[in-house]
């Protein structure tokens, strides 16, 4: 493999190889990146949602609640 690479002008090392690999894998290249940004997206749904849900259960408890009582 070495001596192939060898004979090879440097712009097909280090231009026309990289085009290639980017057509031919480019479609998995950009499912794998939308799938981490959707993944990313959906968490942070998640923890805002979540953060959302424990803000507002604080603020509607705090004033009905005495003050011995421990909470949880």
């Amino acid at each position: 493999m070495r001596e192939i690479f060898a004979g090879m002008p440097w712009w097909v090392k280090w231009v026309a190889l990289p085009v290639l690999a980017l057509v031919v894998f480019g479609g998995a290249i950009l499912s794998a990146i939308s799938v981490l940004i959707w993944l990313l997206f959906k968490i942070l749904i998640f923890v805002a949602l979540v953060g959302g849900l424990i803000y507002v259960v604080r603020k509607f408890k705090r004033p009905s609640s005495s003050s011995s009582d421990s909470g949880w």
